[in-house]
């Protein structure tokens, strides 16, 4: 984005935040926030003010991803209520900017996530989310994938090599979690190291544009597979989510992680069709194709199946 780009849409935004009371006719300083693929983040400062804000733009065609700023707002809205999500300040219609408070606290590394102290306080936030208020959206992963397929296949993007067997596995793992059903949840569905803010106290979680009602397991596999976490380390996740550990929920666990990783493949097939950004997504997909298919194979992928469907 060039320099004048940039000055249009900082005057965009400027002007668009005149709407917000809370800073309208003020000085504000626009700077850009890094991280994130697929949207923009700015922190807003205000002149003569310790008061920081962020406004958040959702990215070109993010609608073909399931993703609905309507939705990611109430989400918000409710981790919020919950003590996770950061305080919403506005929602800008009908640009869809979501402005919130600025969490002031420290990164989670990835050294720090391979500690059972912080596996515990993480499993204390989705938790605390899961026992939420409902929120509009709607989640069901391998519905998801089938319709990124069918997005990506039909702007020209041909059909992953892998497609055909990891919709297998994903059919069986289905077959198996519906002999078991669990009530649907509020649930993030995008647990990346970058959406965790520890602000001393607990460890907030940023970025609900994926949230929706779906299956609580998702986000505990989601978390996991994305931390590449130990069987060891699943335990520890589980036991501080539910208290114990019972073979079948951590059956469940184990199979979310092949779920997460499948939603994760197809979301960069059907990137390649959709983003501007310089990213080599083919790689992308094939990674968590790869590592999806690795997870699914061999006796231990079928005694997770059948244990799971024992709840």
């Amino acid at each position: 984005m060039d320099e004048e780009l940039r000055d249009d849409l900082r005057d965009q935004l400027v002007a668009a935040l005149q709407r917000v009371p809370e800073v309208a006719g003020r000085d504000l300083t626009l700077t850009a926030l890094s991280g994130g693929i697929t949207n923009r983040n700015y922190l807003v400062t205000v002149a003569g003010s310790e008061d920081r804000y962020v406004i958040r733009l959702g990215g070109n065609d993010t609608h073909l991803l399931g993703i609905s700023r309507e939705v990611e707002h109430a989400a918000t809205v409710v981790a919020a209520g919950v003590g996770i999500g950061p305080e919403v300040t506005a929602f800008i219609r009908p640009e869809g900017y979501l402005v919130t408070r600025f969490i002031v606290g420290l990164p989670v590394s990835l050294e720090q996530v391979h500690q059972a102290a912080t596996v515990r306080r993480v499993a204390d936030s989705i938790r605390r989310i899961h026992g939420g208020p409902a929120i509009p959206g709607l989640f069901v992963p391998l519905r998801i994938v089938e319709a990124y397929r069918a997005l990506a296949t039909s702007r020209g993007v041909p059909e992953p090599s892998a497609w055909g067997e990891a919709h297998a596995v994903g059919r069986l793992i289905e077959r198996a979690l519906l002999d078991a059903p669990l009530d649907l949840r509020p649930c993030h569905n995008d647990l990346l190291n970058a959406n965790f803010i520890d602000d001393g106290e607990r460890i907030r979680i940023v970025d609900w544009e994926y949230a929706g009602m779906g299956d609580p397991f998702f986000d505990l596999g989601n978390f996991s597979v994305n931390h590449d976490l130990t069987p060891n380390e699943d335990a520890v996740l589980l036991e501080a989510y539910e208290g114990d550990v019972r073979p079948p929920r951590l059956a469940r666990l184990e199979l979310m992680r092949v779920v997460s990783d499948f939603r994760e493949a197809m979301w960069g097939v059907l990137q390649q069709a959709i983003s501007t950004l310089d990213v080599d997504f083919v790689a992308y997909a094939d990674d968590h194709f790869e590592r999806l298919l690795g997870n699914a194979s061999g006796a231990d992928f079928r005694d997770q199946l059948g244990e799971a469907a024992r709840g």
